[in-house]
């Protein structure tokens, strides 16, 4: 299942900031919208040294392996050897290392920093929010693997001998630590990465962003082309090995239901038909009904569950469940860092662990893209922990369930079964639903069930590809459709060229090798959030140094507000025109006169101004440039909300405005209407004071600047009212609105 977030309303009568040489910024047309200030061209385009570099190397591999398949099978069986040899211990370190990080960053202070501006709002309810982390578990592979590897694991287990109680045991350890919690914490550092750059510091939507803290603006030339390079290599090996396992698992289903042969014509035609479901999606309106069928499939998976469980051997499943989440619980720290050293057991690590973790660093990106869309407005906290837990606690009662009915049937003397699951995975699922009442009903069922997640994998992994492989200014917008078309048929000829020659072994071998370099990149771009991360906390933490100092300066200087002052503001919601008069006749004079004074000083200071398109209210903004560090932003932006019923007095006015202070990370959450223009401009300097403590704090980091472009629109984020949708609805005007559009 994949879901985009696209806004309801695009920028409006945006105004860069002005030059240093003046204050205001003279009144004068807008620029187009979704063109940041400094950038140019189209909203979405090509980037064609990424779009060549990359499919230049997937279509030479395909060719090389088409015409020499013999050849491409020994170079990639021998490619895996190697790496399985010499760097087995890195991809395993590495996936340890990544989960520790995302760990670390929920447990720290840094998580409770949003994944979007300070105000920003989660853009969906808790429970629809833990319902696309529950459903992004599911998908065919899982059906695959959920009993083919705990059958394989159980009769030839790395270590000790097979079919004993013991190896029953560590069997569903095994399949639950390859598909569980290392996994996720894969994601949820990709997803992390591409959110807090994107959302929290407006940088494009894409892995290179992640690494801006460690390179700077080189990450816009070759060595950022590299990093987009080198994820759709990895990804487009990851996604043809989940078309791999599902036309593989497809193929026989269809054959068992329908007698359709096995062979490369079925197969070639189930990959014909993900194309196809991708070109329609691109060009047409299909996608709703793509997404439609996909919440079908997951309910229908979740149906066969519940099936198994009751009309299995229910008491034991269950008991097998408590079990099992004992075992991974006490034997998953040993088991991260388990290379096999004194064992020798480098065939077992290629077939399973390594294959697996280089497949969830190759979908890191997918999924990654994924999460981030859906978490704006979410912390750091909250996102890790809902990423590392809701999958896993049903992939958990997913593999335990089917795991176990598995073994069950193996233990009860059904060896044929048990050779079938490990000689033939692609059949154990049948064969396992052969075992139950109504088979041939629950074998539809499953072959239903995986095409539908099989074409979404494949639509949804071309989305993406045409996303990275594209320059876009816009982060809720899509690659061209011609650029998903393309990669959707690149994916399914490299998909159909890797099964005829070895089938699935083919494609795990390929992902292993395949993954390398992008488990390279993840080392820096867990580097680049963690900088990041540490500037992130060293902001949160100027506020309490300087803190003393703005509360000393108000004693001395009589700028805090009065008690009258306090009354009058607590009891007054001003209007459009009342808000427009302060804003221009005091917010707008304070900002110039501290900008004159400080450019006096030296510093590199302007004034900019917009005029807010809804309320037609102004904004203005202070922008003081550091060479090399963070800018000092603050604005002060109208945002509309309704009347409280205790607050209509004389005026009956449905709604009023407040004047709040927005930074680069959004708003403070206070209003300054009503400040005289000294309070105004010593809440300024208290803001510019705090911006030097941090300065001051950060000495010794290389930068602690970032490329994104402040936000100096935020209807985005605050919708103009409509009084009467607004009491329909019941929600409040600074709700966050987005369309959730799934493709």
């Amino acid at each position: 299942m994949r879901i985009l977030v696209k806004p309801t309303k695009s920028e409006n009568n945006v105004r860069p900031t002005g030059s240093s040489t003046t204050d205001l910024v003279p009144d004068g047309p807008p620029p187009p919208p979704n063109k940041p200030e400094g950038k140019s061209g189209p909203p979405v385009s090509v980037n064609w040294p990424v779009f060549v570099g990359a499919s230049v190397g997937i279509v030479g591999i395909i060719l090389w392996a088409w015409i020499n398949q013999d050849n491409a099978e020994s170079v990639i069986g021998t490619g895996v050897s190697w790496v399985a040899s010499n760097l087995g211990w890195f991809y395993i370190l590495l996936v340890t290392v990544v989960l520790g990080f995302v760990v670390w960053a929920a447990v720290s202070s840094v998580g409770k920093t949003k994944l979007g501006p300070d105000h920003s709002k989660p853009v969906f309810g808790l429970f629809s929010w833990t319902a696309m982390l529950f459903a992004a578990g599911i998908g065919i592979d899982l059906m695959f693997f959920s009993v083919a590897e705990p059958v394989t694991q159980f009769l030839q287990p790395p270590t000790g001998a097979g079919e004993t109680n013991e190896a029953a045991r560590q069997a569903l350890v095994w399949t639950l630590f390859h598909y569980g919690i290392i996994g996720w914490g894969l994601y949820a550092l990709m997803g992390l990465a591409l959110g807090y750059f994107a959302y929290r510091h407006n940088l494009p939507l894409s892995i290179r962003s992640a690494l801006y803290p460690i390179f700077g603006k080189r990450i816009n030339g070759p060595l950022g082309n590299f990093v987009d390079i080198a994820a759709l290599l990895g990804a487009i090996f990851g996604l043809a090995t989940s078309l791999g396992i599902g036309v593989a698992q497809l193929n026989y289903g269809l054959s068992d239901l329908f007698g359709l042969p096995e062979g490369t014509p079925a197969q070639a035609g189930l990959v014909a038909v993900a194309v196809i479901i991708a070109t329609l999606s691109a060009v047409s309106g299909v996608n709703r009904g793509v997404r439609r069928l996909s919440e079908i499939s997951v309910v229908a998976a979740i149906g066969l569950l519940v099936y198994i469980l009751v009309t299995g051997s229910t008491s034991f499943l269950f008991n097998g469940m408590v079990q099992n989440m004992g075992d991974f619980a006490s034997r998953f720290p040993g088991m991260t860092l388990d290379t096999f050293a004194y064992d020798s057991q480098e065939e077992w690590m290629s077939a399973w662990t390594l294959f697996f973790w280089a497949w969830w660093i190759a979908w890191a990106p997918f999924v990654g893209l994924f999460l981030a869309r859906i978490s704006r407005g979410r912390t750091i906290r909250q996102f890790v922990v809902g990423t590392l837990t809701i999958p896993f606690l049903f992939i958990l009662v997913y593999i335990s369930i089917f795991g176990n009915s598995a073994i069950g049937i193996v233990r009860g003397g059904d060896s044929e079964f048990g050779e079938t699951a490990m000689a033939s995975p692609e059949r154990a699922f049948y064969s396992l639903l052969e075992q139950y009442p109504g088979a041939p009903i629950l074998a539809g069922i499953a072959t239903f069930t995986g095409l539908l997640f099989y074409v979404t994998s494949a639509d949804s992994g071309a989305l993406v590809m045409a996303r990275f492989s594209s320059r876009i200014q816009d982060n809720e917008s899509d690659g061209p459709a011609w650029v998903r078309i393309f990669w959707a048929v690149a994916t399914g000829v490299l998909t159909l060229v890797a099964l005829m020659i070895g089938g699935v072994t083919t494609l795990t071998n390929a992902t292993i090798i395949m993954g390398l370099p992008f488990a390279v990149v993840i080392m820096f771009i867990m580097l680049g959030l963690f900088k990041a991360l540490q500037v992130e906390k060293n902001w949160a933490e100027s506020l309490r140094k300087s803190l003393p100092n703005a509360l000393s300066s108000r004693s001395a200087g009589g700028t805090s507000l009065h008690w009258r002052q306090r009354v009058e503001r607590s009891m007054r919601f001003p209007g459009a025109e009342a808000t427009e008069r302060y804003a221009t006749t005091v917010v707008g004079p304070a900002l110039a006169e501290v900008a004159a004074e400080l450019r006096s000083q030296g510093a590199d200071a302007a004034v900019g101004e917009q005029v807010v398109e809804s309320c037609g209210i102004h904004s203005y903004h202070l922008n003081v440039l550091f060479e090399g560090e963070r800018s000092f932003h603050y604005q002060v932006y109208p945002t509309e909300h309704q009347t409280p019923s205790y607050g209509q007095g004389a005026q009956k006015l449905d709604r009023y405005f407040r004047l709040e202070v927005f930074s680069a990370d959004g708003s403070n959450g206070f209003d300054v209407f009503g400040f005289t223009k000294e309070q105004l401009i010593s809440n300024v300097l208290d803001h510019y004071e705090r911006q030097l403590e941090f300065l001051h704090r950060s000495h010794g980091i290389d930068s602690t600047a970032v490329d994104g472009d402040p936000v100096i629109d935020w209807s985005h984020d605050f919708e103009a009212l409509d009084i009467g949708d607004l009491s329909k609805a019941g929600r409040g005007a600074d709700d966050v609105r987005l369309e959730m559009e799934p493709k």
